[in-house]
This record gives C-alpha cells, sequence and structure tokens, in this order.
C-alpha cells in the first residue's frame, strides 16, 4: 500500500527474492505524480542497494549528481565547509527507475486506484506492508495496535524547485522584520535544485504568508532569497506550507500487516533521512523474510533491527529541528562559530569528525574560538569570577553513600583525588547535605560540623597540593522529600526499614507511592534552613573549597519549591514561577553573603521535569536568569529526577540542548551535563557555543584519568593539562602484541607463468 520509494523497493526486493511471489502496489496517484523534487541517499544506503539489486544501483548511480561542499550564509559571509559526500536524483526520476524494475520482475502496480481496507487485504494475502506515508491509513486502521505518537513542530515548511544547480548544500539565513527565514538548498540534476524555504509559525503569520495563495507564496519566497537564487524565480509542484511531523509507532506489525518508511517513522528533511529510512526498510524488512522460519518472526527481527537505528536517526532528527526552531537564538555568534554550530547540530557530524572531512575550515572556527596552535577547544582555559578554570571539563557531582555520620573519610580523599589527578579542571563533591535531615541516605556527607570540615580540607589540601591547577568544588544541598532512603545498591529511593528520621519539603507530597509524606515547612523552619545553608558554606569556604553549587534539582529540597508539580503552596513560597523562585533565591542570596566574593557560585537545576504540567524549558530560561540576576556565576543545566513518574528521552547527550538554550536566551555560562561521554562531544558542544563546561560522571566512574587520556588520544600536550609527574610514563597506551599479519609479498596472479598447467 503506497507507491513510494520505500514501498516500490520492498516490492522489487520481494519479488526478485521469490519470483513466484503475486505483488501488487497501490498507489492513489499517477505514476508521474510527486511531491518534493530531489531525494538524497547517502553511501551507506547505495551500498546496501548495490549489494541487493545490482542493476537498481547501476540506474541511480548514472542518474546521481554528487557533490562535497556545503555553503553557510550568515549576515551576507558565505563559510563553506567541503568533504562531505553528497549523492542526489530527482524524485520523479528516482520513481521512474522503480517502475521499471517493479514492471520488469512482474510485480503489478496500480496507479489512480485507492488500496482496499487493509484488514480485507490481510484477509486475502499473506502479507501487507502499509508504506502509504506519514498521513497512513492503515496506521490509523489499527491505531489502538500501533499505538501512534505524532509530535507536530513549531515551524512552516514548503518544497520548492529552482531550474539552475546550485553548486553546494546551501544554508541561508534570511532576518526580515517579522522574524528569521532559513532556506534549505541543493542540486539534484545538471539543471535543477531543491530549495526548501522554512520559519517559525509566527513569523510566517506575520509575514502573511498564511494569506497567500501558492502562486503568491513561490513568488515572495524568491524575492526573500534573491541572492541565493541570483534572481531566477521559484517553482512549486502542488507546494503547500505544512508543519512537520514527527512519528512514532510503539509497534510496527499487526497480524500480517507491517508498516514501512513514513507510515512507521519520519524524522525531519533537515537531517536528508525520509526516503533513505524506508530504502533501508525495504532492504531489511526482504532480508528478515528470506531469513526468518516463519512470518510472525520475520517481522519481529525486522522491527528489532530497525527500531534502534530508526531511534537513533530520530534523536539526531530533533536535536536539528530544534536547533532550527530556536535559530534566532544563534544569530549574534560570530559567522564562523555559526557555521560550525549549524554543522554540528545533529551531533552526528562531531568536531573529530568534521577535522577528517575539513581540516582548513575546523581550524578556522578554533582560530576565532580563541584556540592557541594545536590546542582542542576543551583545552581552552574558562574563568568564573576570580577563579580560572584550565580547561572546561568537569567531573560531575556524585552521591558515593559511602560517608559515616556525614563524615568525608579515606574513601572520598581517594575517590575525589584520584579524579583531580586524573586531569579535570574541575571536581565537584557530591551533594553535601546542610543538616542531618538532610541527607538521602545514612551514607550521605555533609557539613552541618566543624569536624567534618576539617575533613573536607583534608582533600582540598591534597587536591591543590598534589593536583594543581584543579579546582574543587562543593554541592550544597538538602534532600527535602526524597530523604531517608536506603544506599543506592540496596534500593535507590526506598524508605529505611528503620531508623527513619522526619522529612521536610515545600508541599506534603511523597515522592512515590510507599515513600514518606513529608511535613510542609513553616515560615519559621524556611529561616532554619536558609540559616543551615549560611552555616555550611562558611564551613566549606574554611575547607578551602574553590567553587560552590547551590543544588535546585532532581527534586531535592530547593528543587521542590522550583517545579509546580512538587509546590503546592497558597503563601509568598508557592504559585507563580516568580513566587516558587522566593525561597531558593533567598538561600542564595545568604550564601552568597557569606562566600567569599572572589570565589564563584553555580546553581544547578533540573530544566525540565520530564512530566506534563511540570517544569518547562521556558521556566528553566526564567530561572537561570533570576540566579544570573542574583549574581550565579554559570547554571549546572541538569533534568527530571523531580517526579517518579517523569518520562525523560535518553540518548546522548540528551540533555545538552536546554544547556544551550539557557546559554544562549538567558546570556549566562552554562555547564553541560547528561551522557556526555567522548571528547569529541566536549570539544563539539563547547566550539559550537552550545555550553562553556561539561560535566560527566559515569565515563569518571569508568576511567579517573579520562581527561588525561583525551589528551593523549589527541596528542595534546599543553597547559590545559598535565600529568602528575609519577604517572608521566603512562602518558602514552602501553604497547600491545601484534594484531596485523605481514601482507604477503607476491601473489600467484602476480607471476607469469601462474596460469600456466603445473603452476
Amino acid at each position: 500500500m503506497g507507491g513510494g520509494p520505500g514501498g516500490l523497493y520492498a516490492a522489487a526486493l520481494l519479488k526478485r527474492l521469490d519470483p513466484s511471489r503475486n505483488i501488487t502496489v497501490w498507489e492513489r496517484n499517477t505514476p508521474h505524480d510527486t511531491f518534493g523534487f530531489g531525494v538524497v541517499l547517502s553511501d551507506e544506503t547505495l551500498g546496501g542497494i548495490e549489494h541487493a539489486d545490482p542493476e537498481v544501483y547501476a540506474a541511480l548511480q548514472a542518474e546521481f549528481v554528487r557533490w562535497d561542499d556545503i555553503d553557510i550564509i550568515h549576515r551576507g559571509i558565505r563559510h563553506t565547509s567541503t568533504g562531505h559526500g553528497f549523492a542526489a536524483l530527482g524524485r520523479r526520476r528516482l520513481l521512474e527507475i522503480l517502475h521499471h524494475r517493479c514492471r520488469s520482475l512482474g510485480v503489478e502496480l496500480r496507479f489512480r486506484e485507492e488500496a482496499p481496507d487493509p484488514a480485507r487485504l490481510a484477509q486475502t494475502h499473506d502479507l501487507v506492508i502499509a508504506a502509504d506515508g506519514v498521513h497512513s491509513t492503515t496506521r490509523t486502521a489499527f491505531a489502538d495496535v500501533f499505538r501512534p505518537h505524532i509530535t507536530a513542530h513549531r515551524c512552516r515548511y514548503i518544497w520548492l524547485a529552482a531550474d539552475f544547480p546550485l553548486d553546494a548544500f546551501r544554508f541561508e539565513i534570511a532576518e526580515t522584520e517579522q522574524g528569521v527565514m532559513q532556506l534549505h538548498g541543493y542540486p539534484y540534476s545538471a539543471d535543477a535544485s531543491t530549495v526548501i524555504v522554512e520559519m517559525r509559525e509566527e513569523v510566517w503569520r506575520a509575514t502573511g504568508f498564511d494569506e497567500l495563495d501558492e502562486t503568491e507564496s513561490v513568488e515572495r519566497c524568491a524575492k526573500i532569497f534573491a541572492d541565493a537564487l541570483g534572481g531566477r524565480p521559484l517553482r512549486s509542484n502542488n507546494s503547500a506550507w505544512t508543519t512537520f511531523r514527527t512519528v512514532v509507532n510503539e509497534r510496527w506489525s499487526h497480524g500480517n500487516v507491517v508498516l514501512l518508511g513514513d507510515a512507521a517513522h519520519t524524522a525531519h528533511f533537515s537531517i536528508g533521512s525520509g526516503t533513505k529510512l524506508a530504502v533501508e526498510d525495504a532492504l531489511a524488512l526482504a532480508a528478515c523474510l528470506s531469513e526468518q522460519p516463519t512470518l510472525t518472526d520475520a517481522l519481529r527481527a525486522y522491527e528489532a533491527e530497525r527500531r534502534p537505528v530508526v531511534a537513533s536517526t530520530q534523536r539526531a532528527a530533533r536535536a536539528s529541528l530544534e536547533w532550527f526552531e530556536n535559530l534566532a537564538l544563534y544569530l549574534r555568534q560570530p559567522p564562523r562559530q555559526f557555521a560550525f554550530n549549524l554543522l554540528t547540530r545533529s551531533r552526528r557530524v562531531t568536531h573529530d569528525n568534521l577535522r577528517l572531512r575539513d581540516a582548513h575550515f575546523t581550524e578556522a572556527v578554533e582560530r576565532g574560538f580563541g584556540c592557541p596552535p594545536g590546542t582542542p577547544p576543551m583545552f581552552t582555559p574558562f574563568r568564573l569570577r576570580g577563579l580560572t578554570l584550565r580547561n572546561r571539563v568537569v567531573v560531575s557531582p556524585m552521591d558515593m553513600y559511602s560517608a559515616a555520620d556525614g563524615l568525608p573519610g579515606d574513601f572520598h580523599l581517594v575517590h575525589l583525588g584520584a579524579r583531580a589527578l586524573g586531569g579535570a579542571g574541575l571536581v565537584m563533591t557530591e551533594m553535601v547535605c546542610v543538616s542531618p535531615e538532610g541527607r538521602i541516605t545514612p551514607g550521605c556527607a555533609g557539613l552541618w560540623s566543624g569536624r567534618q570540615a576539617e575533613a573536607w580540607r583534608r582533600i582540598t589540601d591534597f587536591v591543590h597540593t598534589r593536583a594543581p591547577g584543579t579546582a574543587v568544588g562543593v554541592q550544597l544541598g538538602h534532600s527535602g522529600r526524597k530523604g531517608s532512603t536506603r544506599l543506592m545498591w540496596e534500593g535507590m529511593d526506598e524508605p529505611l526499614d528503620d531508623d527513619n528520621w522526619p522529612l521536610v519539603a515545600p508541599s506534603p507530597l511523597p515522592y512515590k507511592p510507599g515513600s514518606q509524606t513529608p511535613r510542609e515547612l513553616s515560615r519559621a523552619q524556611l529561616t532554619d534552613l536558609r540559616e543551615q545553608f549560611t552555616a555550611a558554606a562558611v564551613r566549606a569556604a574554611r575547607a578551602r573549597f574553590d567553587l560552590l553549587e547551590l543544588h535546585c534539582a532532581h527534586g531535592y529540597l530547593l528543587s521542590g519549591f522550583l517545579s509546580p508539580l512538587t509546590n503546592r503552596r497558597t503563601d509568598a513560597y508557592g504559585g507563580t514561577l516568580e513566587k516558587r523562585l522566593r525561597f531558593p533565591l533567598e538561600v542564595f542570596d545568604a550564601v552568597r553573603a557569606v562566600w567569599p566574593q572572589d570565589r564563584p557560585m553555580t546553581v544547578r537545576i533540573s530544566a525540565t521535569d520530564w512530566a506534563e504540567g511540570g517544569t518547562t524549558a521556558e521556566d528553566a530560561v526564567a530561572i537561570a536568569r533570576a540566579f544570573a540576576d542574583h549574581g550565579a556565576d554559570a547554571i549546572d543545566v541538569s533534568t527530571g529526577q523531580v517526579v517518579a513518574d517523569e518520562e525523560p528521552e535518553f540518548g546522548r547527550s540528551y540533555q545538552t540542548p536546554f544547556a544551550d538554550r539557557v546559554r544562549n536566551e538567558a546570556r549566562v555560562p552554562v555547564i553541560a551535563v547528561g551522557a556526555i561521554s567522548s571528547w569529541d562531544d566536549v570539544n563539539s558542544l563547547i566550539l559550537a557555543g552550545r555550553t562553556d563546561l561539561c560535566a560527566l560522571a559515569r565515563p569518571h566512574l569508568y576511567d579517573p584519568h579520562w581527561t588525561l587520556h583525551a589528551a593523549a588520544e589527541q596528542g595534546y600536550e599543553g597547559p590545559g593539562v598535565v600529568w602528575p609527574p609519577q604517572y608521566r610514563a603512562g602518558s602514552r597506551p602501553p604497547r600491545t602484541g601484534r594484531t596485523d599479519a605481514p601482507k604477503p609479498r607476491l601473489t600467484l596472479s602476480d607471476l607469469p607463468f601462474a596460469e600456466a598447467p603445473g603452476a
């Protein structure tokens, strides 16, 4: 069902694999109808086509337009990055090739004909492939089984064409009185290019596009982007302004009905993935039907194979589309950094990857950023108030649950000392609690006594003496309603079996069913809590910490005031965001007043609760701006852990878009966290201007010397990271046994008598 590239290619493959199959394709449009103009396919996809059907591959090869460059035009300045390798052809020509292949194999093609009801087809056919697009009637008919989730986004876009070939993949930004617009364009034949014009909904309406017909819209777009088009016109093909919709299905098959391509999933056009994913679906489905013993097994294997790939692509596409939705945030960036930011927007192209493709361009971006020659971005210094960090790596706060009565011991000395020796610019303690009742577990560390301050002083002295140049910071917090629980490895967030202490929170709401219900804080208790924070801050200063972070995230006490899901108060500390901010800001001001003026303070926030009705990204910007106005030197942007029924969207660097938005909208330095696992990610995020510092947790548990090894792997030796003299001999990877066999000097085909009898 559906005669697009995915449906046609699936039909051709299945017929080629078994000519006895009777295969019919229903397509309600004519053979020549197509929406959009050009199609871009990756080398990976083409390799799969070549292996599965050399005839189709050869036909495609004869049609492709190939190019390597991406042009980015921003405020009249053009930057070109090369080495990217694109292949495109016209969508109509692609369909013609697939029509011919299907007919030559004996597939029946029915055009201008609606497919029968999918339930009836399922009764009369062995297999029904629903390749009926983003508006799939099959998906709708079986919505209770497929359980689709469809998300509409913020931009309007229109597919157009120009009758001349662009010489690169072109991104052009137009800043108008009504707002920012962008053009995405690329050649797809020797005499034509695809041109997509996109802008946010409010800009589209302000510009009057909502009142224009198709012809008027096309003319207006050509006028706005006249420089890119050289004054030439654009043309349409029943083109209409539309909003991109991301389609996700919980299941892809139902009995003998299976979804393929846009019916199963969509990914934003800015990463050129729609046709690619559909063709790859067809390849995988055909292979699984050949490899598996039953249809049920085949459809299960198909979904298992494709779902992780599609999910990864959708994450990249979501990052890309959100980048363009928020394009206005980046307009003030220097043009070369803006270009790098655009190129790395989906996180699939990275700093290291771009260096391989175009070292000249990447080095120019690094120079503009201020990297000394041969210095990766992560090893450039960063200043916070009176503290200069020698690199951009932070050991993220990680609860160790290994203190006795709040007292840090030898474990903490070794744990934090090892990571300080490992080269990070800043090493953070776990959340250090301001009172015994403010602990999460009995094993949490504290700063409510002078004895604890002395124990912390032992650790900071070690860091400053043995790892000179590394800063050490303390994170102060109070558990709120998430306290009095077991050690992590005994049952995270589970209440203690005995010896519980009473909990307090903004509102009397338990964290989850079975959790202890906290008491709502009174005005007098708020005053006491504020004094506990200031007393702990005074002790932290005496313990010689270089930086203090106030923990206002993850559902702990101060976070509980910020989220509307956990703050139900009706007094001056609840209700509007301004009121919910009141107590955390009072605590911040009190701590800032006693914390040494030359030492920086940061604040960790949860930028989203990952739950309906909770903190939003817009709230996070307002919260960050409020703390910055009160003197915060940076915002540590985390997410979630506020409510137990959250639904986070996990993935690589999944929290960094929130840090990006806070940095570029609130105009405040940020620390990005959340599944940042490689030094390449760190370099990419910093050079693109999405964050100032990167905090890594699990990578530092895996490798305490993560930063030193990142320097060694990049061949960097400079002031941004210093090997302890005791470890200097380990600054190069140890040698291992050879794994490569010697290559043969000669082969038989090299010898003149190789094919002679008896040779």
